[in-house]
């Protein structure tokens, strides 16, 4: 029998802070974040479409057929994009955002690859099974039995396109084949349920995944590498006490974006993870963080390369 310990990493309750200031700091994913927040609670708590419909449009009653559409969902969402652009980050923190909104906490399951087993025959299948078996009893613990809720479970799967790529593939084992088949029934499981659970899987390769999971999706959030005004948004916010001009500001937006080499703009972590604490420990410790020298590194570093056939459904 496989622990726990053995398929996911450690499980966290939300909010939490570090999560919580990681959410906080995925600045210029604004409009993602909000459409999130709604599809996360609807899916989580389906009750709450009832009620909306009770206060806005009482005529259509319980069963009206928009409503039923929106419940009869998989729990499932795609996270899809480019290395660096917030996907992980955000798959791992905006429980935070949902416990607020829900006033309810939120168990988060992180799911290891070491899931797709070693290759022996029924191990694959059997391991997501005992992973979906888990969540399920914690998530069947979010609604009492008069029907209020008491929390949410997020599974989150990294790297989904390792796990549950195309079946549709020449090349694909018959044991990564059944593995697929056993992921889709555990998403099928709580499909039209009013089970606390969400399930998102994070890929650079949407077109890799298999199209009977990009069907089930209740929605899929693209990410994109920063354009102009989001690059200016998290440059402003991650130099804010350092006495940057706002030119310099605009000098450094150019030079991180995909015009300045002929190459793609920055991501998001080429910026909070690669230029800015650069610059910082160029000058760490014997002199201050100058506009020269930002330029400078800016100037001299280039984007992560794209990964291919990232967003391409």
């Amino acid at each position: 029998m496989t622990t726990a310990n053995e398929l996911f990493h450690p499980v966290l309750e939300l909010p939490e802070p570090v999560r919580q200031d990681r959410y906080r700091r995925l600045i210029g994913l604004d409009a993602i974040k909000s459409r999130l927040r709604k599809e996360a609670a609807a899916l989580a708590d389906p009750g709450a479409l009832t009620r909306w419909a009770g206060r806005y449009h009482p005529d259509a009653g319980t069963d009206a057929a928009a409503l039923a559409l929106l419940r009869d969902r998989a729990p499932l969402l795609l996270f899809a994009g480019d290395v660096g652009c917030g996907k992980s980050a955000l798959a791992e923190s905006f429980g935070c955002d949902l416990a607020e909104a829900l006033s309810v906490p939120v168990m988060l399951y992180r799911l290891k690859l070491t899931t797709r087993g070693t290759g022996h025959v029924g191990e694959m299948t059997a391991l997501i099974g005992e992973a979906f078996k888990a969540v399920s009893t914690e998530a069947r613990l979010g609604r009492s039995h008069n029907g209020a809720l008491k929390s949410v479970t997020v599974l989150v799967v990294d790297e989904a396109d390792a796990l549950v790529q195309s079946r549709e593939a020449a090349q694909m084992h018959h044991e990564d084949r059944a593995g697929v088949d056993a992921f889709l029934a555990g998403v099928d499981e709580f499909a039209g349920t009013d089970v606390p659970l969400l399930i998102v899987l994070c890929t650079n390769r949407l077109a890799a995944l298999d199209p009977a999971l990009r069907r089930r999706a209740a929605a899929t959030f693209e990410f994109g590498r920063p354009d102009d005004d989001q690059r200016h948004t998290v440059l402003t916010a991650a130099l804010a006490g350092f006495d940057v001009s706002a030119d310099v500001i605009d000098k450094l937006v150019e030079l991180t974006g995909p015009y300045a080499h002929g190459e793609p703009g920055f991501t998001y972590s080429d910026l909070t993870q690669r230029l800015i604490p650069t610059a910082v420990l160029h000058a760490f410790p014997d002199r201050p963080m100058s506009a020269d020298l930002l330029v400078e590194v800016a100037g001299s570093m280039a984007a992560t390369p794209v990964f291919g056939n990232s967003v391409s459904i």
